[in-house]
């Protein structure tokens, strides 16, 4: 008896030490908003799943991130069990077998394909493999000035069209006020609206270069007129952008993600509370399609493939995208709007928001959700959007360069 109870305190405290020593699950992230999102997540996978879970989550510069990752990958050490990557960073990883571990089977699984926004798993998709799940839908709106708006008299009416944007800026130009900010990811979000891409389905490099001229023009028509302006430091990220032309009412309207607003706009003009409006992005007029919102970025989990704990790893991903509390939350916390459709029925994701009330962007992303663009995943696109910011978009912004030919430069660089 003595030594069955021997074996028995053995047995268990060899139980309890496992329990003790059980190693926390490691996530990277890309912002501290994230890290206070995925931390309270924790909070709530315990009371739900696992009473014993825990995680450790680091936060790191949205560009730091990929270059800490490319940097564990070639030692083999510190990798994380998961990682949050942008969509565009993702590319970086298609010249040769990816370092994730393929979900497909799994999503398939969960039937996640009928759930999740149409063309949202795309993203993190490439050769019939899927190797991440989508945090946000990320629908493109125009985000605008409610106060200026109605101080200079402009109906949001006139803006439903491309051409109606050019007519509303045209007279607010005669009295030097600018309408809009730009930046260089307009032309790929918006030559995404039109039905194009940058790359083409079977990896054709800027499939329709017609149309990513002319879309590359109209900006530069704007940008010449003064209707749109390009911010002191080339982007409309740049906390020096809210600092000056929106605190100083240089810009009336700028164009953005969900996330763009939830976080950008609150974090940078968290006083503004109540003059800030949305509205679709206008329709090109010209275009058979009039789709009313696009696309671009987004953020979205990985498993790498090197995780030491793969399953643990995979269980609390599948809770954060599949759980309607931790989507309703990733919205109220001030994120992005989730792209989990099942959880679009809790009222909170369709209440007025209460920075852009009385509009409610819940009912709004959910009126374009339909219209959201696929986006084409291809090994050179971290390269073509780095060109585009770095160099072809002010080219032309600027008259140095014609969009014919910034475009026929961009296809011969990626061509190589």
């Amino acid at each position: 008896m003595a030594m069955k109870q021997f074996f028995l305190f053995v047995y268990f405290g060899l139980m309890l030490s496992t329990v003790l020593m059980a190693k926390p699950l490691s996530l990277w992230i890309s912002s501290q908003q994230d890290r206070t999102y995925y931390e309270s997540m924790a909070g709530l996978y315990r009371e739900k799943v696992d009473k014993n879970f825990e995680i450790k989550v680091e936060a790191f510069g949205f560009r730091e991130l990929p270059d800490k990752f490319a940097a564990a990958m070639k030692t083999g050490e510190g990798l994380p069990d998961l990682i949050q990557l942008d969509e565009v960073f993702f590319g970086m990883y298609l010249h040769s077998k990816p370092p994730f571990l393929d979900l497909t089977e799994k999503i398939a699984k969960l039937k996640l394909e009928e759930s999740i926004v149409k063309n949202r798993l795309s993203l993190f998709s490439y050769a019939d493999k899927t190797y991440g799940l989508p945090q946000s839908v990320s629908a493109m709106m125009l985000y605008y000035r409610k106060d200026l708006f109605e101080e200079k008299g402009i109906d949001v009416k006139d803006l439903a069209t491309w051409d109606g944007v050019k007519k509303v800026g045209q007279e607010l130009i005669k009295n030097d006020q600018a309408l809009m900010g730009l930046d260089p990811f307009y032309f790929e979000a918006l030559l995404r609206q039109r039905g194009s891409d940058l790359f083409g389905p079977k990896g054709e490099i800027i499939p329709n270069e017609a149309l990513a001229a002319d879309t590359l023009k109209f900006l530069a028509e704007l940008a010449s007129a003064g209707i749109a302006v390009m911010p002191d430091r080339g982007s409309i990220f740049d906390p020096v952008f809210f600092s000056g032309d929106v605190e100083n009412g240089e810009v009336l309207c700028v164009l953005g993600a969900d996330w763009y607003g939830l976080d950008m706009i609150q974090q940078f003009c968290s006083h503004m509370s109540g003059q800030w409006g949305l509205l679709p992005l206008p329709v090109w007029s010209q275009d058979d399609v009039k789709r009313p919102t696009s696309t671009f970025s987004g953020q979205g989990l990985l498993i790498p493939e090197k995780s030491t704990q793969p399953d643990a790893a995979w269980k609390f991903m599948e809770y954060v995208i599949t759980d309607r509390e931790a989507n309703v939350q990733r919205f109220l916390q001030g994120n992005s709007y989730p792209a989990y459709r099942p959880a679009w029925t809790d009222t909170r994701l369709i209440q007025p928001e209460s920075y852009f009330a009385p509009e409610s962007m819940g009912i709004l992303v959910q009126s374009m959700s339909e219209w959201i663009p696929p986006v084409v995943m291809h090994p050179k696109r971290p390269q073509a959007v780095f060109m585009i910011r770095e160099s072809i978009f002010s080219s032309v912004m600027y008259g140095q360069m014609k969009p014919e030919e910034a475009v026929s430069q961009l296809k011969q660089a990626l061509s190589r």
